[in-house]
């Protein structure tokens, strides 16, 4: 088709790509038609949407100053320079080795970045669910965006357990979900604030599609996860079509940006003015180039 695969699904038909989905196990919470219904709603003001993409791009978010083990200065500047130089609306703080730690440092990051950036904190699944709820009733100063993995991926119950005992500040998950079951169970439970998808942990592209229109039919943001070696060039795609063609709004959505290993990729991701720029090379992004195929390729 020679489009990037963003643009290829937000151009299709709507019944030529709900054709294309799996809706077996998934019929409780969302129909084919349905699914063709959003399509065609989501066609309303796409053209522009389109433009806005190619010339402003889609919010990123910075997860650089966030990590544990950084020294109080190096993780204040790093916040400063996201923000104010990069140009980043958010940033992640990694949480839940140390309860005092986290309050210290979350202090220190609110007033590196100031009230107008959002602040989001990522737990990586280390509580059990009442350790989770006590520990995180202790950040509701900091006007958190989210926190993310508070426990288990696998406990459905015990996400939205916590979800309703930290209220106001939203759960985030889904990163290592391995199938639209786990995304339909999480929805229908009320189970997270904010929705995030891997473009490598479920099984391709279509399913990913059947996930941003079961966040749509139950009207839940997403924010991808992109932690990892080619997750930034391959998971825009994905919230650019959901910008397009199915939420049409980049309220409250943001894709995560990681600052490494990009060289790797012949179309590499390009961050401006803290926004991802929509990709116009034909494919998924995740070509890599041919030195890095060849000093990798497994050889008997």
């Amino acid at each position: 088709a020679g489009k990037p695969l963003w643009r290829l699904l937000a151009e299709m038909e709507p019944e030529e790509l709900v054709s294309t989905l799996d809706f077996r196990y998934m019929t409780d919470a969302l129909t084919p038609e349905e699914a063709v219904g959003i399509l065609k709603a989501g066609r309303r003001g796409k053209a522009g949407r389109i433009e806005d993409l190619l010339k402003v791009g889609y919010p990123g978010y910075s997860t650089a100053a966030g990590w544990l083990g950084y020294s109080d200065e190096k993780m204040v500047a790093l916040a400063q320079e996201e923000s104010r130089v990069k140009g980043f609306r958010q940033i992640k703080l990694k949480v839940g080795q140390n309860v005092d730690d986290d309050l210290r440092r979350l202090a220190l990051a609110r007033e590196a970045i100031g009230p107008d950036v959002r602040l989001a904190v990522d737990a990586n699944q280390v509580w059990d669910v009442p350790t989770a709820i006590e520990w995180i009733n202790r950040f509701h100063e900091f006007d958190l965006a989210w926190v993310e993995e508070p426990t288990s991926p696998d406990d459905v119950i015990g996400h939205a357990t916590i979800a309703r005992a930290i209220n106001p500040i939203p759960v985030a998950t889904g990163e290592q979900m391995q199938s639209r079951i786990m995304f339909k169970q999480y929805l229908q439970a009320n189970a997270f604030g904010i929705m995030q998808v891997d473009a490598t942990r479920v099984a391709g592209p279509q399913e990913i599609v059947l996930e941003y229109l079961l966040a749509r039919k139950f009207n839940k943001p997403v924010c991808p996860h992109a932690g990892g070696v080619g997750l930034c060039e391959a998971v825009c795609h994905f919230a650019m079509f959901d910008y397009v063609a199915v939420s049409g709004t980049t309220e409250g959505r943001m894709i995560e940006y990681v600052d490494n290993q990009h060289e790797h990729f012949v179309h590499p991701t390009v961050i401006r003015d803290g926004n991802y720029v929509a990709p116009t090379a034909p494919g998924n992004g995740c070509e890599m180039n041919l030195e890095t195929t060849e000093k990798y390729l497994h050889k008997d």
